[in-house]
């Protein structure tokens, strides 16, 4: 399980530690830098599939996502001012756990001579990568260590390999050095890192995927998109945990049953049988509202547990009566996996944290606030922060 998330210089969050538990609920009013802490998060995840140059490049590239204010912030009632660095440029981003620790930093790189290679100069080339026993990165605790375009390894005996390992300054050590047998411990954090979930902005739109028939296979997992909802639901019933999603959706709309219709040609349809009605309600004929919170529900009750869920503003176009049964399926959800909610809706916080009262759960609010274009955690100062350590360059 994480414990501790650690950004810096990426948008607003110029230097940010947040203590992350089971159940962490991230608020704070628009433009508090939520939608980045969310992106800094997936950005970490795209790491491990060696997709954070691209992931980048969709936002501008690394100059453009960027801290873009004084070094060290600028204090109340200051103006902005200074433009010479101490330290290099660099984004980071990383987070401690209960067994192992990984932090990247991504930087500038160095102009290339060779006029082919020097059209790649907008990628960013990574700096430093470590891995680490616990939560905090120390030279004691340390396994795994990138600088550049090397990577050494401590084996069992607690020595560092003599002979370090070459890598290219554009690829993560994630993705290009996880090895079972010669990195046991980078190729275990690497898949538990593939595992985590994130779900933003579910279409729900007239045309959207989730609307339409879909070849039915088993599903384990929802797609990102929720275009294979029928059949995710379908994988859910059919591998045990029926009772749970009929329970969650009996608490959304009570009387309701879902049913999957299959087709001759295998497509699976999604129908909603309601109370007072002579037929069932096909996905084309749901309102909004009611198919994210299908979605959500498919998202939440996967017979695959991720090791980490995370939802983007999942309170969007939902009625205010269905955040309750969200709240506590979320609540329900979280003793089997990591949760991260990222919400403005005061109605989906407080139904949360009364579900996880009754589940006798701890929930971590944590409420973002913006200053001087900065995002900070009000009331966090040098001791309230967990303890963290960058890899050094």
């Amino acid at each position: 399980m994480i414990t501790t998330l650690a950004v810096e210089n990426y948008r607003s969050l110029r230097d940010l530690c947040l203590p992350i538990g089971p159940l962490t609920v991230v608020t704070g009013a628009n433009g508090s830098g939520k939608s980045s802490l969310y992106r800094a998060v997936r950005l970490l995840a795209d790491v491990s599939r060696n997709g954070a140059v691209a992931a980048l490049a969709r936002e501008g590239g690394l100059r453009s996502t960027l801290w873009a204010g004084p070094e060290r912030g600028t204090k109340p009632g200051q103006r902005a001012q200074g433009t010479v660095r101490s330290v290099p440029v660099g984004l980071r981003l990383g987070f401690g756990g209960d067994e192992f620790g990984y932090a990247i930093d991504l930087g500038l790189p160095v102009p290339s001579g060779d006029p082919e290679a020097a059209k790649f100069n907008l990628d960013p080339a990574i700096k430093t990568e470590a891995v680490w026993n616990g939560p905090v990165l120390r030279s004691a605790t340390s396994l795994i260590e990138r600088h550049n375009d090397s990577i050494r390894v401590r084996g069992a005996d607690g020595k560092w390999a003599a002979k370090p390992y070459p890598i290219q300054q554009f690829d993560s050590m994630l993705s290009e050095f996880a090895d079972p047998e010669a990195a046991p411990e980078l190729f275990r954090i690497r898949e538990r890192i593939r595992s985590w979930r994130f779900y933003d902005h579910f279409r729900t739109d007239a045309d959207a995927p989730a609307r339409a028939p879909q070849i039915g296979t088993r599903t384990p997992v929802l797609a990102h998109d929720g275009a294979d909802l029928a059949a995710a639901l379908q994988t859910i019933i059919a591998t045990g945990r029926g009772p749970a999603l009929d329970e969650a959706v009996d608490a959304a709309f009570p009387g309701s049953r879902l049913h999957i219709q299959v087709g001759d040609d295998g497509r699976f349809t999604l129908q909603l049988r309601q109370p007072g009605l002579l037929r069932p309600l096909g996905a084309p004929e749901l309102s909004d509202g009611t198919l994210r919170y299908l979605l959500l529900a498919a998202a939440l009750l996967s017979p695959r547990p991720a090791d980490l869920l995370v939802f983007n503003e999942p309170e969007t176009s939902l009625h205010p009566e269905l955040l309750p049964p969200l709240g506590a399926l979320i609540a329900a959800v979280s003793e089997r996996s990591q949760i991260i909610v990222v919400s403005h809706a005061g109605g989906l916080i407080e139904a949360i944290g009364r579900a996880a009262a009754k589940l006798h759960r701890d929930v971590g609010m944590i409420g973002l606030e913006k200053v001087n274009g900065e995002t900070v955690l009000p009331g966090q100062g040098l001791l309230d922060s967990p303890l963290w350590f960058w890899p050094k360059r």
